[in-house]
């Protein structure tokens, strides 16, 4: 079958996308953290998308893109979650909750927090503190409100992981998030009713949390649903060994082993991430229980999701836990099983979700993965900077050549900007030059930028998502002096800096500005 089109309509996630629309999408990628408004506490919350759902429909975009919102306790990576499952507290609109009216001194304790929002970057400790002290109080005067409801109670039993997640958090908390593995015989066990009983209160207080989260988040999908705009989500292939997941279903994970990355050419040490593999053989035993779970949670949240490091479902490299990156292997250890394995796991998922899965297939993934992924009818992603010959003239790929089941972006949240790029890997960018038409700069101008960023809407792909800081940086202001300053992480090193990213203007700011509304329009023509 050589129509592209007709290979969608006749592929295993067809059905995904006959929801979505076979058809091209645009739309914003953006860390929810880094919003902020003049509600917002300290911190973007899910109640902050509400008014950039409206804006992007009227500018013509019907995607926001978001990196994942799970529960990261005092994590502050997004890709480092305390639950698989569970949203993240820090994103909750305060002054969207219900029965503020009946919580003494809520305005003013509110209006306390939103000092915070003036910092540049995140300043994670204070926002951590001060909003768990106004949520712990809140409980305590209204959270009786929620508990006996018929919505409370079908939302408990509607997420089999949600009590012994509430449970690992206040035991976490409590022992100063020391690891599990350390923790007495008598802490872990996760369906102990003794130990339920001992933490009842500290449990009630975490689930209600998690309803108001899911109460916000859903009603941020309604909004969307209304607009005819879409959702993507971000689902990160690994989970932390210091999570309530892996401290619950041990079984399922194979905690002997790291996962990372094997030497290349721009980690010639390899890396590793420290997340344990899954037990695969264990999970196919259980049906995929955790992982439907997993998905039924998310599929509340969003229309279509990021599959994080898709290869990984394919083969993965292990690094037995005490051994450097290089010692690891790739785990299956047969390629002949590889496509086999892969394909099972993507089956079950389109099988069981709703949800059109876009694959991050980056880095080095083997053809005949990529043509498993194209068989099954799930998208790649195209950073537009890296789309070249690597095997042949090391020349660009024309953007017509673009697979359609794919996504283009001019960046990501792991990569330097595009004007960062431009400056810093200057033969990169002067082979793109070249590849243009252009005389390479290292400073990237305005009308470069623009053309490129239009560029990213025009190729064959069927969506094109960049990351809003792309396109504020079109508008003088509206990103910060330092180009450094736009990165949102640097993979491989520890540093305080990374995460803590924040958009210079609030979003009414954004909103407001019909300059930076004319120049997105016009990018789509």
């Amino acid at each position: 079958m050589d129509d592209p089109i007709a290979q969608l309509q006749h592929s295993p996630a067809a059905r995904h996308w006959g929801k979505i629309g076979i058809r091209h999408h645009h739309g914003i990628n953006l860390p929810l953290f880094s919003l902020r408004s003049s509600q917002s506490c300290g911190i973007g919350e899910f109640t902050d998308l509400i008014p950039l759902i409206s804006w992007c429909r009227k500018l013509g975009f019907d995607t926001i893109q978001l990196l994942p919102i799970n529960d990261g306790g005092p994590e502050t990576s997004p890709y480092c979650a305390l639950s698989a499952s569970a949203l993240n507290p820090l994103h909750l609109g305060l002054a969207r909750l219900p029965y503020l009216d009946q919580v003494a001194r809520a305005k003013p304790q509110l209006s306390y927090i939103r000092r915070l929002n003036n910092a540049q970057r995140i300043p994670y400790p204070e926002v951590l503190a001060e909003r768990e002290a106004f949520l712990k109080t809140y409980f305590k005067e209204v959270g009786s409100k929620f508990t006996s409801t018929y919505d409370y109670l079908l939302f408990l039993s509607r997420y089999p992981w949600l009590q012994a997640y509430a449970l690992f958090k206040a035991i976490k908390a409590e022992r100063q998030w020391e690891p599990w593995e350390t923790w007495p015989q008598e802490l872990q066990q996760a369906d102990a009713p003794e130990l339920r009983q001992r933490y009842q209160e500290q449990i009630a207080y975490h689930c209600v949390i998690q309803y108001l989260c899911f109460k916000q988040m859903q009603e941020v999908k309604k909004t969307a649903e209304a607009a005819g705009l879409f959702l993507k989500g971000d689902i990160p292939i690994l989970v932390n060994r210091e999570s309530s997941d892996v401290w619950q279903w041990r079984q399922l994970f194979s905690l002997e082993y790291a996962a990372g990355a094997p030497p290349d050419m721009y980690a010639v040490e390899g890396q590793k991430w420290g997340f344990p593999l899954y037990n695969w053989e264990e999970m196919e035993r259980s049906h995929y229980l955790w992982w439907k779970q997993r998905l039924e949670a998310a599929t509340q949240l969003y229309h279509l999701y990021r599959l994080d490091h898709v290869v990984g479902f394919f083969r993965i490299w292990g690094i037995p836990v005490e051994k450097p990156p290089k010692e690891g292997k790739f785990i299956p250890s047969d390629p002949a099983v590889w496509i086999a394995h892969g394909e099972g796991i993507m089956r079950m998922m389109l099988s069981h979700c709703p949800m059109l899965p876009i694959g991050e297939d980056l880095g080095t993934v083997p053809p005949e993965v990529r043509a498993s992924l194209k068989q099954l009818g799930i998208c790649g992603t195209k950073v537009m900077r890296w789309e070249r010959y690597w095997d042949g003239d090391m020349s660009f790929i024309p953007y017509h050549n673009y697979p359609i089941a794919s996504m283009t972006t001019v960046s990501t949240h792991d990569s330097p900007t595009l004007a960062l790029w431009w400056r810093d890997y200057a033969n990169e960018a002067m082979a793109f030059a070249r590849f243009k038409g252009w005389e390479y700069d290292p400073q990237l101008s305005q009308s470069q930028r623009r053309d490129i960023l239009r560029d990213s809407h025009h190729t064959a792909s069927l969506f094109h998502i960049n990351l809003l800081n792309e396109y504020l940086a079109l508008i003088p202001l509206m990103t910060w002096p330092k180009a450094e300053d736009e990165r949102i992480n640097l993979p491989g090193i520890v540093s305080e800096i990374n995460w803590t990213y924040r958009f210079r203007p609030t979003i009414e700011e954004m909103i407001a500005s019909e300059p930076l509304a004319q120049e997105m329009r016009n990018l789509l023509h």
